[in-house]
């Protein structure tokens, strides 16, 4: 049970198991004052206090509806796999692999699963780049 609980940590496991799944929508990356952010009526799916300020992960058209300056227009690529928080080397592998194709990918572990950020150019190369790393592990 606790296992279960915690996430799979075999890398093995993990990479023969993940089914990456592309969701809707585009997202955007923004930094405000804490401050400001209480001000705004915001929905973020992801946030992360910096010394130089808040980041948030929004609906790109969120940030646009509230006049926000953003970067890196992207697509969440959520791994449906239940991973281990301390699983060694899953992002490291996933990661790699869409570097060799040339895809920029910024990362998010959550309790359930692993989120990739991906450009919103690339995602379906990165779908596809994914679902080659889950049929080689299968085979090995």
């Amino acid at each position: 049970m606790a296992n279960q609980m915690n996430g799979e940590a075999n890398l093995r496991t993990l990479l023969q198991n993940m089914r990456p799944e592309l969701q809707d929508g585009e997202y955007v990356f923004c930094s405000l004052e804490p401050a400001v952010v209480s001000e705004l009526c915001l929905s973020p799916i992801g946030q992360f206090l910096e010394e130089e300020g808040l980041t948030l992960i929004l609906a790109k058209d969120e940030a646009e509806a509230n006049h926000l300056d953003f970067t890196f227009p992207c697509r969440k690529i959520t791994l449906k796999v239940h991973s281990s928080l301390d699983a060694i080397g899953f992002l490291a592998i996933v990661t790699e692999k869409l570097a060799e194709h040339g895809i920029s990918v910024n990362a998010i572990s959550a309790y359930f699963h692993d989120h990739l950020f991906v450009p919103s150019e690339k995602a379906e190369d990165a779908i596809r780049v994914l679902s080659d790393v889950v049929e080689q592990s299968r085979r090995s």
